[in-house]
């Protein structure tokens, strides 16, 4: 599944970079709306009279911009910095923290100067030289839905792929993975895949591939020899939850070979802010997510703002389940967490 956009919207600036020209001249001859804006960072072109069609209009909209800014946001825990290829995503997933992050027009941006953002990173990590650098690719964006218009991926994971002290890992829901199958990685790129139940994909994460989709790209990156994970998250307790928690681990383990053993797993159960609740009902409001209040308990997190888990019991079974279920089918896998 790739992103084919309604509209697209690229830099002045853009123009003069290679890509950019080729993506101009690409949407030239496709039938979308194409115009030349003055910044990235002041789109007044996207329609939308209420946040709902605000945001899906967005969503249906392509930036194509220059990165002006020299400065690498952190991204611990995951990584050491975020690396900016790209922001936000076409997914419409009803639960996603970027709702809450990225205004009320979270339109794709994409960056063309490719070669600028790359020259940083090497500044980063002669800095922390011999240690090993982490940059994340997916922080604020999935940027394999693009792939296929910006080849950046393919690049990235080239450059770090010759970097002693350098090291890349990004995650996506998406599958378009072949381009990348053949690149020189070298190890030093970790894939990880989000993926979930039928149940919670087919509900709740709109515009995305199926389970069984992802499960096959995952299965392509694992014969590729990427180091691979897998986030499963969020955790959502429903009816027949353990049911098809433990097929999609079955079908997982039948596709990666025995020799890419060495996984590791990111499990997050569902939780929410009160300011995620408002933003996620008036996206959504027939939403079948659960955010009664009453039935969850409250956490305080780092950053001081509260938000509501499940109880101690609900994340006591969660938390054994995938625990027996992943030690069965996956020896040797490492959870990295549980939260």
């Amino acid at each position: 599944m790739v992103f084919v956009p309604k509209r697209v919207l690229i830099e002045q600036e853009a123009l003069d970079y290679a890509l950019g020209a080729k993506l101009y001249a690409h949407f030239l001859k496709q039938d979308v709306e194409l115009k030349i804006i003055k910044s990235h960072n002041r789109v007044t072109a996207i329609p939308g009279k209420t946040p709902q069609e605000s945001y899906f209009e967005a969503k249906q909209t392509l930036v194509v911009g220059v990165r002006k800014s020299e400065k690498f946001q952190t991204c611990k825990p995951s990584a050491h910095y975020q690396l900016p290829l790209a922001t936000s995503c076409p997914g419409k997933c009803e639960y996603c923290y970027l709702q809450t992050n990225l205004g009320k027009k979270p339109y794709v941006r994409i960056y063309v100067n490719l070669d600028e953002i790359l020259a940083k990173a090497q500044e980063y990590i002669e800095a922390r030289k011999p240690e090993i650098t982490v940059f994340e690719g997916a922080a604020t964006s999935d940027p394999l839905p693009v792939e296929y218009l910006t080849g950046n991926l393919a690049k990235v994971i080239t450059y770090f792929g010759q970097q002693e002290f350098g090291r890349f890992r990004l995650v996506t829901k998406f599958t378009d993975v072949d381009s990348l199958l053949k690149v020189a990685h070298q190890g030093h790129t970790t894939f990880r895949f989000s993926i979930n139940s039928p149940y919670v994909i087919n509900t709740f994460e709109h515009n995305t591939p199926s389970m069984k989709e992802r499960i096959i790209a995952a299965g392509k990156i694992a014969g590729a020899n990427y180091p691979l994970g897998f986030i499963i998250g969020p955790i959502i307790f429903y009816e027949k939850w353990q049911e098809e928690y433990e097929v999609m681990l079955e079908e997982l383990s039948k596709v990666l070979p025995d020799s890419q053993r060495n996984l590791t797993f990111e499990l997050i159960t569902h939780r929410f802010t009160k300011r995620a609740k408002t933003n996620i009902l008036s996206l959504y409001p027939k939403t079948k997510l659960d955010m009664d209040e009453q039935k969850r308990q409250l956490k305080y997190g780092q950053f001081g703002y509260t938000k509501y888990v499940y109880p101690k019991d609900v994340l006591g079974d969660f938390k054994e389940f995938f625990t027996k279920q992943i030690e069965e089918k996956f020896p040797g896998a490492k959870i990295s967490y549980f939260v």
